[in-house]
């Protein structure tokens, strides 16, 4: 069962990882299949978790940064 498990989510991990490279190219939605592609990689490998927390940083950053900009436009104009 343990092995079904690990093969199921390896198997769709890589499927979201490569539709989200995909969509890096094509316009679509390639982040949110990029983050869920490590979400489901992050249960079984570990270096897919490393790389899952510094996404997760990088958003948090950006959406840090994102939400000054705007609140300073918003005083401004």
């Amino acid at each position: 069962m343990k092995l079904i498990k690990k093969t199921f989510l390896s198997v769709a991990g890589a499927a979201f990882l490569g539709l989200g490279l995909i969509f890096v190219i094509v316009p679509g939605p390639s982040l949110i299949f990029l983050v869920l592609g490590l979400l489901l990689l992050s249960f079984e490998y570990p270096l897919a978790r490393k790389w899952l927390k510094s996404c997760q940083g990088m958003m948090r950053r950006a959406a840090v940064l994102i939400d000054k900009r705007l609140l300073a436009r918003k005083y401004r104009g």
